[in-house]
């Protein structure tokens, strides 16, 4: 199952999600502009690959398109409070897991204890709970720094594997590498005490839980974000 989020994301769970957000100020490079006269060519690294730092936001606030199916063509529309209503999780329980959801509700999100989300309500994990997330790169790291909990995620690109001595925890252990100019990240161990988006969208998952997502800097002001999750105890499928 697959669906195309454009600027304004909304929650497209335990499926592939391309999910362009937009920065909150533009790159310094010059290039080709577009039509509202901004730098479109991709800011670097000194080793070359895309820089991915600056502070992105789903632009909602700008009439930002709704995500649609592959190939189709979003509405025009707003974030979260919109009309149109998200994908549930649920939908791809296993019979076992649909019967547990019918009895969870907004009472047992476990984000209401201040515990982050293992992915995000905004279907992009760099903005877990909120609605903006900034990324600050170095050549051997990728941070990522949420608005919510102070949350953050250390991502290694330099080559290492997971962690084998490191316990379970809320949004998992990642590592990171380059696949061309896309950040190609993998996470897994995580934590099955938390949900995968919070505001009473039940979306409990299991410890076999692993995300791969991948990050393209399309032009100076939109980050691509692609994500497929996996929990072969919990869902049916991808």
């Amino acid at each position: 199952m697959k669906r195309v989020l454009i600027a304004t994301v909304s929650v497209l769970f335990a499926l592939v999600a391309v999910s362009p957000v937009g920065a909150q100020r533009g790159a310094t490079s010059t290039g080709a502009r577009g039509n509202n006269g901004a730098s479109q060519t991709v800011p670097r690294m000194p080793d070359g690959h895309p820089d991915l730092s600056g502070v992105w936001w789903p632009g909602s606030d700008i009439g930002g398109r709704r995500g649609g199916p592959a190939g189709g063509q979003g509405a025009r529309g707003g974030g979260r409070g919109g009309a149109q209503q998200p994908t549930s999780f649920a939908s791809l329980y296993q019979p076992w897991a649909l019967e547990k959801a019918k009895t969870l509700g907004d009472k047992d999100d476990p984000t209401l204890k201040c515990v982050p989300v293992a992915f995000g309500t905004l279907n992009v994990s760099l903005f877990s709970v909120g609605a903006v997330g900034q990324i600050v790169q170095t050549p051997k790291f990728v941070i990522m720094l949420t608005e919510t909990y102070h949350g953050f995620q250390i991502i290694p690109t330099d080559g290492r594997k997971h962690r084998d001595d490191a316990p379970p925890s809320y949004r998992g252990d990642a590592v990171g590498h380059w696949d061309g100019d896309t950040l190609v990240v993998d996470k897994t161990n995580f934590s099955d005490t938390n949900w995968i988006s919070a505001e009473g969208r039940v979306s409990f998952h299991s410890d076999a839980l692993h995300i791969v997502e991948r990050y393209r800097r399309v032009d100076a002001n939109t980050l691509e974000i692609e994500a497929l999750i996996e929990d072969p105890k919990v869902l049916t499928g991808p």
